[in-house]
């Protein structure tokens, strides 16, 4: 991808120039997806203009993590045109946090005004139960605060301002419909706060408990600098956690076992995120 800081609006514009030509001429998405571990089906549920894989797009990384397929879906789902990323990219494969986010930027120049992001997240919250979703509110930065932040080196103006306040960072009107949306369907969601760590080893107890302490409800590995990126170029965004595992030290956690978990909320997860969608369509 060459030098992370270097004319990033250019090779922007660059990689939108190339996936163009493979739309129809005005087509752009409305919303962005991002799917976690073991969400990838959801792609499925799109009637897909285009699948591009990561290797072929100018400036995407290419993934690595099992349950990610790595490959940009663009068509309709719910009747509004969507751009999905079937499989994310993480800070811990060795991408720079301008690499993994790159792609967000790419879905704000294609015309997405609004970002759905999900992960697989292990709870932190005693409450919560493994197979829960639960909608983000806030998130606590913990790469940020180590001194890595997608939005560190030169910035372009055109991007985004160069000191953002990104608050609230997960947009309340989204949270509130997908509360609506998960009543009328019977989907049990929760709302919670949600803490990054850089991975890929799982937390220890010890880090478990600080993490709790510090008032965090789920733990994973990716999401927030996709966040941060996203509001800087002002879209607004709705996160969705799978809790897939119960991460308060007491068993061993497997990536396997998250995949697992992650298929099977997938069909609660796919009804959720199309209400959703419908919602935005007739809204």
């Amino acid at each position: 991808m060459g030098d992370p800081h270097g004319d990033l609006y250019g090779r922007i514009e660059r990689t939108v120039g190339r996936l163009s030509q493979r739309l129809p001429k005005g087509w752009s998405p409305e919303v962005g997806l991002i799917l976690g571990s073991g969400l990838g089906p959801l792609a499925d549920e799109v009637e897909v203009m285009t699948a591009v894989p990561y290797a072929e797009i100018p400036g995407f990384a290419q993934s690595s993590v099992a349950g990610h397929a790595g490959r940009l879906v663009l068509g309709t789902l719910e009747g509004i045109n969507v751009a999905v990323m079937q499989g994310r990219l993480h800070y811990y494969e060795g991408h720079s946090l301008q690499q993994v986010t790159f792609p967000v930027r790419v879905l704000r120049a294609l015309g997405a005004e609004t970002l759905i992001v999900t992960n697989a997240a292990g709870g932190l919250n005693p409450g919560f139960n493994r197979g829960d979703l639960m909608l983000i509110e806030d998130h606590i930065n913990l790469l940020g605060w180590g001194g890595q932040n997608p939005l560190m080196g030169p910035n372009d103006d055109r991007l985004g301002t160069r000191f953002p306040d990104i608050k609230p960072p997960y947009d309340p009107q989204l949270i509130a419909l997908a509360e609506k949306v998960a009543r009328e369907r019977n989907i049990t969601v929760r709302r919670g706060v949600y803490i990054i760590v850089a991975g890929p080893s799982f937390e220890m107890r010890a880090e478990l408990r600080l993490l709790r302490q510090w008032g965090a409800d789920a733990v994973g590995m990716s999401t927030v600098h996709e966040v941060i990126v996203a509001r800087h170029a002002g879209m607004k965004v709705l996160g969705i956690s799978n809790i897939t595992n119960m991460a308060l030290g007491d068993e061993p956690v497997t990536h396997e076992e998250v995949q697992e978990a992650g298929q099977e909320a997938g069909p609660r997860l796919i009804q959720l995120v199309r209400g959703v969608l419908t919602e935005l369509r007739t809204d």
